[in-house]
């Protein structure tokens, strides 16, 4: 082929694509149109959707997903709108096949990253815990309080000052322990007396000094003093209260308490007893007797 009919095969196929693009002009204007009016209407529900759940105290990171989820459909819908009018072939129904064999594919690919939007999803619907709240779980090995809630982790700052991103469908999966769900949370401690002491006077004791602690909400709930058990050398008493429900709150207030009870008992003279230990030597052991130590120490009057 010479340079003339290279040419005018060039010419031929220009002028026939420029004939489509005319011919599909219509379509091609129409479905950047639909697109658009989809760009809008996205705008607009997005903010539909940030007002309504404002007005629903619906926390930040749930609005966001709300927000995104909502966007994310009249995306889908529109393309599928648009691909049908520029490529007329292209039915509804076979789009939506395509688009569901493709999220089958990603599905399986991105399983665990699905796994947890989902748990996410799920736990900002359900709200079991919210930002601020010091939570624990033994299985997922976390305890600590929630900084963010993600779509897809959770920000745990743990007690020792640590930031552990926990992947929501683990705590989903697993129990987990909302320690600051109310305000106030029981806690107690055991307190010994010697045998020898009256016990319904101790108890008085201590019910009295606990119940003249700061932080004891013995106006929410009164303190309990119970006889628990027969200790090794002493009479143990079960010690509950209410106070704050964070950690620092507990520590605290077992200080308090701590202190308060040992300083009553010693201003009445009850006796908070330790281990007493026995040592029995046999007749022949090696070590001295106390008496023989005697013996060999006492001067001699010879």
């Amino acid at each position: 082929m010479d340079e003339t009919g290279f040419l005018s095969l060039m010419m031929t196929e220009i002028e026939t694509y420029a004939a489509g693009v005319v011919e599909a002009a219509p379509r091609i204007a129409a479905a950047v149109l639909v697109i658009l009016l989809t760009w809008i209407i996205v705008r607009l529900v997005r903010w539909i959707v940030s007002r309504v759940t404002q007005r629903a105290r619906m926390r930040r990171n749930l609005r966001d997903v709300l927000m995104m989820l909502s966007g994310i459909a009249i995306w889908v819908v529109g393309l599928l709108i648009s691909s049908t009018i520029l490529f007329p072939s292209v039915t509804p129904g076979r789009a939506l096949t395509t688009l569901g064999l493709g999220s089958v594919a990603v599905g399986f690919a991105f399983k665990d990253v699905f796994e947890n939007f989902l748990a996410g999803l799920l736990i900002l619907l359900r709200e079991p815990f919210k930002i601020g709240d010091h939570i624990w779980s033994d299985e997922a090995g976390i305890e600590g309080q929630v900084e963010d809630i993600t779509i897809r982790d959770t920000r745990i700052r743990q007690t020792d000052g640590q930031l552990a991103v926990m992947p929501n469908a683990q705590l989903f999966q697993n129990p987990v322990v909302v320690r600051t769900d109310t305000e106030l949370r029981r806690t107690s401690i055991i307190c010994g007396v010697a045998y020898g002491e009256d016990v319904d006077a101790a108890r008085d004791v201590i019910l009295e000094a606990v119940r003249n602690v700061d932080s004891v909400r013995n106006d929410v709930r009164d303190v309990q003093v119970f006889a628990q058990a027969f200790g090794a050398s002493s009479i143990d008493f079960e010690i509950a209260w209410w106070t704050g429900s964070r950690p620092l709150d507990i520590r605290a207030s077992r200080d308090q308490v701590v202190a308060a009870v040992k300083r009553a008992l010693d201003e009445a003279g009850i006796e908070i007893p330790f281990p007493y230990r026995t040592l029995t030597f046999k007749a022949d052991s090696p070590v001295p007797l106390p008496e023989a130590r005697n013996e060999a120490e006492a001067p001699s009057t010879a």
